[in-house]
């Protein structure tokens, strides 16, 4: 009788693979944890699968001009810990609408067939995308000429449609905890408002949990328009109940009741072209000639994006890595894979493209966070004076 030929597990995943070559590239912001996805997407692809893997430096950028390097196990090896992104990342170069300098002057073009040609002058059968809602919009027009593209779900900022999760998330959570944390001695110390201004672009949830996490007196966010005179009534309040300090968490897209959101500038290049910014300076000062008590603005801003990933970030990133490279190696492309629960999944690029999770007014964070004495900035219960006070400077929206 003919004996069978011993074949080894990976051997047979390998059999099973329906790709031979893939690429990778991170686009929008940096984050934590973007490097342990690409050790685990490689690692995986690598040695399960045997699929050769390159990345695209610089986001989409690399992948319009070809800017490539290769990704071997030595490559990843070590990065499990790093922040930031060993292939460099863009949040301005849209292949669709992408700037050239030519003679001294910016001209944009839709660069998306040279952009195809890249991706099959490399051979590639697949191309994972990490990146927030910007990198799905145009990962889900690439996919529409033809590209097939898998996505991982990357931003600080927990925005994206269909995950519970973004990777990077806990690890922001965790820094601005730490700072509010260490700015309530100084605030005890000195008997001072302070209004810490964090980043999440349209959606509250860096504020909303770190100001829980960190015990906030008042957290405003851009879900709840928030009333000024409100939020004065909170800090006189706790000064007449000899709390000689306050702690308010403002995110940048915060705003108060018929205001608009603080436009710190507008960046032409980039698919979002807005940047937010200087709401809590705005706070402050109105605290400050409102009721007399000094009032300081403390803008975390990039900080809250650098630095070592946290154990969860680390493991979810892992997770999503993963779960990528089985995806691409099965051929199920045009997915994104997300948290939910406990679980890992994965859901049409589709029904996250051009949308923005935002926090939703009937979340139990948000009941949790009232019970325990966190104000919103629209609670008429609390008013302990009937004072005039002046309007917020409209010209600041």
């Amino acid at each position: 009788m003919k004996k069978k030929k011993n074949t080894s597990a990976n051997d047979n995943f390998a059999a099973k693979c329906k790709v031979k070559k893939v690429g990778i590239l991170t686009g929008g912001g940096d984050c934590p944890g973007l490097n342990a996805v690409i050790r685990a997407v490689t690692k995986t692809l690598i040695g399960r699968y045997n699929v050769e893997v390159i990345g695209f430096k610089d986001g989409f950028r690399g992948l319009v001009l070809n800017q490539t390097k290769r990704l071997t196990y030595m490559t990843v090896s070590g990065i499990l810990d790093r922040g930031g992104t060993i292939l460099g990342s863009s949040n301005k170069d849209n292949p669709f609408h992408f700037g050239q300098m030519r003679n001294g002057r910016m001209i944009y073009s839709d660069l998306s067939r040279q952009t195809m040609q890249t991706y099959r002058k490399n051979n590639l059968d697949a191309l994972i995308c990490l990146g927030g809602d910007g990198t799905m919009s145009i990962a889900n027009d690439l996919i529409k000429k033809g590209m097939n593209i898998i996505g991982v779900p990357k931003t600080i900022d927990n925005d994206l449609m269909e995950t519970d999760r973004t990777f990077g998330f806990d690890t922001s959570v965790s820094i601005v905890t730490e700072a509010v944390d260490r700015l309530r001695t100084t605030a005890a110390s000195h008997h001072r408002c302070l209004v810490v201004e964090t980043m999440g672009r349209y959606a509250g949830w860096i504020a909303l949990e770190a100001g829980i996490a960190g015990g906030a007196d008042v957290i405003l966010i851009p879900e709840i328009p928030f009333n000024p005179s409100l939020v004065c009534d909170v800090v006189d309040s706790r000064f007449s109940h000899h709390k000689h300090y306050t702690i308010i968490l403002v995110a940048e897209g915060a705003k108060w009741e018929g205001g608009e959101m603080v436009v710190e500038r507008t960046v032409k290049d980039s698919p979002d072209p807005v940047r937010l910014g200087g709401i809590g300076k705005v706070v402050a000062t109105f605290i400050e000639e409102s009721t007399g008590v000094e009032s300081r603005a403390i803008v975390l801003g990039h900080v809250q994006r650098g630095g070592t990933p946290t154990a969860f970030d680390r493991v979810l990133a892992t997770r999503y890595g993963y779960r990528a490279a089985e995806l691409a190696a099965a051929g199920d492309f045009g997915k994104i894979v997300c948290l939910k629960g406990s679980d890992i999944t994965e859901v049409a690029i589709t029904r996250v493209a051009n949308k923005c999770r935002t926090v939703p007014l009937d979340s139990p964070l948000i009941k949790a966070a009232r019970a325990t004495g966190t104000y919103f900035g629209n609670e008429p219960e609390i008013y302990t004076k009937k004072r005039r006070r002046k309007r917020m400077p409209v010209e600041a929206g």
